[in-house]
C-alpha cells in the first residue's frame, strides 16, 4: 500500500503562488509516475500535471507555463509550484500515484486552493 498526504492548499490573490506538497510513504518504490489532479465545484477531476518515473513530464494547456511538477526522491514527496494563479484555478488538488500498470490508484484526500481576484 501506499499513502498520500497533501499539503500547502489556501487562500491566495489572483497573481500570486502557492506551491504544494505531496509526501508518499509505503510501498513507493513500485510507483511509475506521480500526477496532481484538480477538481473545481460542478466539474470533473481534471489532470493538470504528471510526472513519470523516467521525467517526462505533462501540463494540460490550461496550467502551462505557469504551474511546474517536481520531486525530491530523498524526500518520497512530490511538489507543484504554482505561479501567477488565476480566480479559475481555484479547486480541490488531489496528489496521485500510478501503479506498476501504469493507473492512478493511489490518491490523496485534496488541499483547497483558492485563489480571489
Amino acid at each position: 500500500q501506499v499513502q498520500l498526504v497533501e499539503s500547502g492548499g489556501g487562500l491566495v490573490q489572483a497573481g500570486d503562488s502557492l506551491r504544494l506538497s505531496c509526501a508518499a510513504s509505503g510501498r513507493t518504490f513500485i510507483l511509475t509516475g506521480m500526477g496532481w489532479f484538480r477538481q473545481a465545484p460542478g466539474k470533473e477531476r481534471e489532470l493538470v500535471a504528471s510526472r513519470r518515473r523516467s521525467d517526462a513530464t505533462y501540463y494540460s494547456e490550461s496550467v502551462k507555463g505557469r504551474f511546474t511538477i517536481s520531486r525530491d526522491n530523498a524526500k518520497n514527496t512530490v511538489y507543484l509550484q504554482m505561479n501567477s494563479l488565476k480566480p479559475e484555478d481555484t479547486a480541490v488538488y488531489y496528489c496521485a500515484a500510478r501503479n506498476s500498470g501504469g493507473e492512478y490508484e493511489y490518491w490523496g484526500q485534496g488541499t483547497q486552493v483558492t485563489v480571489s481576484s
